[in-house]
């Protein structure tokens, strides 16, 4: 028998169960936020979850089946994350509807209209987020404050987050000291005492997720350690020049989605580079748009955008980047 050489489209596996392990793994790692989100914000966490994850899954479907009359590969496991990521993106009082037209964004037009899993440029739960905030930026700004187990998905009491508590403060003249006052302290922000979407309440979590992608190598350190770096570096040079006007690094850490998005977003395989050098140069440019955004731009959130503006740019840096070639000459001098 010939054996012929096969030219495939990503993704490209080893065996048929690799991508279904890579992204069980991820779900393991998202499950101690899930838990903290259902600790504060009650069955509204369950709630949106699950309808996320739910959509995600019927809508790649339906478009495999009937649209692209493609093999159907929704047991893959990547629809899932995403329903779960675009879930942690979202506010736990979100509407039913609003949450499908999320979900029907970021699976397809995120990712199906590429091509489907491997040829998405720009991570699709990042994509279903960003178009709900332009589409309906009231709704996905209005975010329960923690009250616990027992609070209900549509009675909900909403707050405002510590970002557009600073944001809203600076623009009234008042100063960083005394609009620290009126958040939350680090203990609380660390453990997800505070108002926001459903994955960004969650550090010492998220951090425990990292943790476990990093033990079972799902991850690896570069990107999330080189945005992390980043903001704290970038934060820390602005906090020292005036630390009336700019928040110290550590708030920036624990508030919004920073380490949701270094730690889950950022690190998808088929939208970030392929070298570690590349991912590092992606890991900085997305940690320092962040910061921009934040502070100089006026929205109090940057992470979402500067993902995707760094999504945009990781063909280039693939292209500029690259390891060396098997078997090619090294020079020596």
């Amino acid at each position: 028998m010939s054996k012929f050489l096969t030219v495939s489209p990503s993704p490209h596996i080893f065996a048929g169960s690799a991508i279904n392990k890579l992204m069980t793994g991820v779900v393991i790692a998202l499950l101690p936020a899930f838990v903290v989100s259902v600790v504060f914000y009650g069955t509204g966490a369950i709630i949106v979850t699950l309808l996320s994850v739910l959509f995600c899954v019927l809508f790649e479907y339906l478009i495999q089946k009937f649209i692209l009359n493609t093999e159907v590969r929704v047991n893959d496991g990547s629809a899932v994350v995403t329903g779960v990521l675009l879930a942690f993106n979202l506010p736990s009082n979100l509407p039913w509807w609003i949450i499908m037209t999320g979900a029907l964004v970021a699976i397809g037009i995120g990712k199906m209209t590429f091509g489907g899993l491997g040829n998405n440029p720009f991570n699709p739960a990042l994509v279903g987020r960003v178009f709900l905030l332009i589409s309906f930026p009231v709704q996905m700004t209005t975010y329960p404050v923690p009250a616990g187990f027992d609070t209900g998905y549509a009675d909900a009491v909403t707050g405002a987050t510590p970002l557009s508590i600073i944001k809203e403060g600076l623009s009234n003249n008042m100063t960083i000291p005394e609009l620290m006052k009126e958040v939350p302290g680090y203990w609380e922000l660390f453990i997800g005492k505070l108002g926001g979407s459903l994955g960004e309440i969650a550090g010492a979590a998220l951090i425990l997720g990292l943790i476990y992608m990093l033990i079972r190598k799902i991850i690896t350190w570069h990107i999330p350690v080189s945005i992390i770096v980043t903001i704290v570096l970038f934060t820390g040079i602005l906090w020292q020049i005036d630390p009336r006007t700019n928040a110290d690094p550590l708030f920036h850490l624990l508030t919004g989605g920073i380490l949701l998005g270094a730690i889950f977003m950022a690190t998808d395989y088929v939208t970030s580079p392929m070298t570690y050098l590349g991912m590092i140069i992606y890991g900085v440019g997305i940690g320092l748009i962040t910061v921009i955004i934040r502070v100089f731009g006026s929205y109090p959130e940057g992470v979402s955008f500067a993902i995707l503006i760094m999504n945009g740019f990781v063909p280039v840096i693939n292209r500029y980047i690259k390891p060396k070639r098997f078997g090619e000459e090294v020079k020596n001098g």
